[in-house]
């Protein structure tokens, strides 16, 4: 009973209002409250930690996704029945009210050898209910048998094997609701970042099958007016060059990382560096442009990218920061993605002086 309570008083903090008297009832009396526990929700099989979808739940992947501190990520989608999204050639898809998208967080104990285990992290759900997304924060248990709702985040030491047999650990952040709901802030509204038609245009694996995901959701009634597959636009994958050239995948890697704030209806909008993937206008990407307001997290430099000179690149140069007053992403990680910024780094110099 206090847990509950205790529930109720930190989500009202967050954002979500109850009344004292809704606070002091059970969760049984409150059918629109979240489940303190990830198994009650019923979205996986058998041992929740296993993370084999139930029926009704339907994995993804995204073909450039988002850097998580090199946490490996499992995603899902729970479509309410009889509904569907329609297809949408440049934005996120636009989920019917019911909707769950699943994402959980792990990190292998040895990348080389997957089936040495893995540890889980979180698990975070975006639901979507009739007055718009939700954003909930699952923690996962030192016995990796359940995850427990914390609204408040949390951080814990975590030590993996990378794929060069090199030994990594850090202080892994799960954020609060809040930061949740910053990062998922597109013209002051919470919604999903991932799940377009380019990102999840690609094949994946399924329990009985290999298939393209749109035609997989199609086939599944989840997805109308897919156009045929030659018409519909891809996301590169960062880092596979047969999928795109340099600016390409640099520009994927950027979009995903940086586009929930710096894009038309992001919070950063009124930096005038827009990073999203439809922008074509380099001064808007950053191309010899002097920053509005960037503090010392220019370093010095004059511009946010320099043709042929990373180094001079504010760009550059906040990707490659952990000071929480200089990097970029301000949310989302304490390390740097060195592929990544490699990747950023090629591409600027390549870009003619």
């Amino acid at each position: 009973m206090m847990r509950t309570v205790k529930y109720f008083f930190f989500l009202a903090a967050a954002g979500y209002l109850f009344s004292f008297k809704e606070a002091m009832l059970s969760a049984d009396t409150m059918p629109l409250a979240p489940k303190e526990m990830l198994s009650e929700y019923g979205f996986f099989a058998g041992n929740p930690a296993e993370q084999r979808p139930a029926a009704g739940v339907i994995p993804y992947a995204l073909n450039t996704p988002l850097f998580s501190d090199y946490a490996q990520k499992l995603r899902f989608v729970k479509f309410p029945n009889g509904q569907s999204a329609a297809y949408n050639p440049d934005q996120v898809l636009d989920f019917p009210v019911g909707t769950v998208l699943i994402k959980t967080f792990y990190y292998p104990k040895d990348a080389r050898n997957p089936a040495l285990g893995r540890r889980l992290m979180e698990t975070r759900l975006l639901l979507h209910e009739s007055n718009g997304w939700k954003a909930l924060e699952y923690i996962w248990n030192e016995e990796q048998t359940d995850a427990l709702l914390e609204v408040a985040g949390d951080s814990k030491e975590v030590a993996w094997i990378d794929e060069q047999g090199d030994k990594r650990t850090l202080t892994y952040s799960m954020p609060n609701l809040n930061q949740c709901k910053g990062c998922h802030n597109q013209n002051e509204k919470l919604l999903p970042i991932g799940p377009s038609a380019r990102q999840l245009n690609g094949t994946l694996a399924y329990a009985d099958t290999t298939e393209n995901q749109l035609v997989h959701w199609q086939r599944l009634g989840l997805l109308t007016a897919l156009p045929d597959l030659e018409e519909v636009p891809t996301t590169p994958r960062w880092d596979a060059p047969g999928t795109g050239s340099v600016a390409e995948r640099a520009r994927a890697w950027l979009d995903i990382n940086c586009a929930h704030c710096h894009s038309p209806a992001g919070p950063a909008r009124s930096s005038g560096l827009l990073l999203h993937w439809q922008e074509t206008d380099p001064t808007r990407l950053g191309v010899m442009k002097a920053p509005v307001a960037a503090g010392r997290g220019t370093g010095g430099r004059l511009y946010g990218i320099v043709p042929g000179q990373p180094d001079q690149s504010i760009l550059v140069h906040r990707l490659e920061s952990t000071d929480p007053g200089v990097m970029m992403p301000e949310l989302g990680r304490r390390s740097v993605h060195q592929e990544g910024v490699q990747l950023v780094r090629a591409w600027i110099e390549g870009m003619p002086r």
